[in-house]
């Protein structure tokens, strides 16, 4: 699917720069940092989600431990 990104001049000079370092396209730098975003987001989401299990499970030793 294709996509039109606005980008501010500073965010295409910083785009080009690593694109013209990396010796890759723009656009291959930009798809790249897309996924690496939403890989992090999810994993932080999972995180977010243990994190409650763990909480909620083990809120009484949890509760034990902080006491000690």
């Amino acid at each position: 699917m294709a996509m039109t990104l606005r980008l501010t001049d500073e965010e295409t000079a910083a785009l080009r720069a690593q694109a013209e370092a990396e010796q890759r396209s723009m656009q291959d730098v930009a798809r790249e940092a897309v996924r690496e975003y939403v890989e992090r987001r999810a994993h932080r989401a999972a995180v977010t989600r243990e994190t409650a299990w763990v909480n909620e499970t083990y809120a009484e030793a949890l509760d034990e431990l902080g006491r000690r």
